[in-house]
């Protein structure tokens, strides 16, 4: 395999920042550090605990999207991930606008973002008051249910689907006011049939990929469905290289919405860099009995898929005519789960905090998708 030497980098580090991450994400983080750092040619090193890089050398997997300033990370070609301005920056929140002019904002908000991606998103406001968020209820509910969502909330969790005011009232009041505050709430128009597809772009060692997918979710150890992997069709190239393979409706028009998104944040958000990027975008049924789609969040960090991203890295720079597979990342709860044929189990144990857990990751040769 060739590798890349990254400019002016020795060691490649795993970036633990003040939030913990479970120790299944650890292991399989570990594991796709020793992987990017094979394709860069250097040193894996394991664990620096910090949210800011001081060491010039290093090429940083943070577990979070970092907040600037990064004086060491001027470019995509130091890290794995995402660096932004402002906390918010990171979240879903930058997907919907406030509700009034005169809306609690945090510092650095703008509504340009919004200006240039306005339709490539559902309706729906943020949200960082609560009478805010009421406001913004009182809205959408006349429309139809909305979906209210925790944005820090990972993997599906923190979100619930409101009917009514009263609902919403009392959703709001089991919020935390300073997170809220901090960071915000999302409300969003509720989707019928909604399935969720992955839009993404990885750059690693001189290669770009970008991919197209399909979420599946699985039902974890307490009973919730949670998000359990992704099937990814992977291109070498950018999102024109994705969209000459893909030829359904579908797929093509989630693409250019995810990449309409990241065109935004590119033109809008000061020092903006990101070399692992992730859309989720929902299609499905809008009150009016419409179909519609539009990108739900980003992901600018390591995160569920990235098992299925580095694999497919790997075998690109394996084979330098290889231009397009598909790649598949896993996740199944509880014991003894039956591992389907081609999956090599990258983690499987049994953790507080989640419960018996099997991670694993599948690379396979490229075919059209079934109907999307």
């Amino acid at each position: 395999m060739d590798t890349f030497n990254s400019p002016g980098k020795s060691t490649v580090v795993l970036l633990a920042t003040e939030k913990q991450a479970s120790a299944h994400e650890r292991h399989v983080h570990q594991l796709l550090g020793d992987k990017i750092a094979a394709l860069l040619g250097i040193e894996f090193a394991g664990v620096r605990e910090g949210s800011q890089v001081t060491q010039p050398d290093l090429y940083v997997i943070p577990d979070t999207t970092l907040v600037a300033p990064q004086p060491m990370i001027s470019t995509d070609n130091d890290l794995f991930g995402g660096v932004v301005a402002q906390p918010f920056m990171a979240t879903k929140a930058i997907s919907h606008p406030l509700v009034s002019n005169n809306a609690t904002a945090p510092i650095g908000w703008t509504d340009a973002f919004m200006e240039l991606a306005a339709n490539v998103v559902l309706p729906g406001f943020s949200a960082f008051d609560a009478d805010d968020a009421l406001r913004a209820g009182r809205i959408l509910l006349e429309q139809g249910p909305l979906r209210t969502k925790a944005v820090l909330g990972r993997a599906g969790r923190g979100q619930q689907v409101i009917q009514s005011l009263a609902e919403l009232e009392a959703w709001l009041g089991q919020q935390d006011a300073a997170l809220i505050r901090r960071h915000g709430v999302v409300l969003e128009q509720n989707l019928l049939s909604v399935k969720t597809y992955s839009v993404g772009q990885v750059r690693i060692a001189g290669i770009t990929a970008s991919y197209f997918g399909t979420q599946n979710l699985t039902r974890a150890n307490d009973g919730e469905d949670v998000y359990g992997g992704s099937d990814l069709w992977v291109v070498r190239g950018d999102y024109s290289a994705l969209l000459q393979q893909m030829n359904q409706p579908v797929a093509r028009e989630a693409i250019l919405q995810a990449q309409r998104y990241e065109q935004a944040a590119e033109a809008v958000f000061p020092g903006f860099i990101a070399s692992r990027r992730n859309c989720d975008v929902a299609v499905g049924i809008n009150p009016a009995g419409r179909q519609c789609s539009g990108v739900l969040e980003q992901s600018w960090r390591i995160g569920g898929a990235s098992s299925a991203e580095i694999h497919a890295m790997e075998a690109f720079a394996a084979d330098p005519t290889l231009q397009r597979l598909q790649a598949s990342s896993w996740e199944v709860y509880g014991y003894a789960p039956v591992v389907p044929q081609g999956v090599a189990v990258l983690h499987q144990g049994d953790a507080p905090a989640t419960g018996p857990i099997t991670i694993g990751v599948r690379i396979s040769p490229w075919q059209q998708p079934a109907k999307v």
